[in-house]
């Protein structure tokens, strides 16, 4: 699996929805995540793609929608 694929798949698999036509949403702002989801979500791209993020680089406005998340975890690869 691409890291897009399974970025999408693990918010889904978080979220209960498929985000995958609104790339521009803001899970935070919709509610879809909170911190505790954050947190799981974080360990999940960690285990299934071996991409560690540090907390210290996670900050919501730049995590916020499906698009960034992608491009935050494709910038750490």
């Amino acid at each position: 699996m691409d890291i897009k694929t399974t970025i999408l798949a693990i918010i889904e698999d978080l979220t209960g929805e498929d985000v995958s036509g609104t790339m521009d949403l803001n899970l935070y702002d919709e509610g879809l995540l909170d911190s505790m989801a954050t947190v799981q979500m974080l360990v999940e791209i960690d285990g299934q793609l071996g991409i560690t993020v540090p907390v210290s680089e996670y900050d919501r406005s730049e995590w916020g929608t499906p698009q960034q998340i992608i491009n935050q975890v494709t910038a750490l690869a």
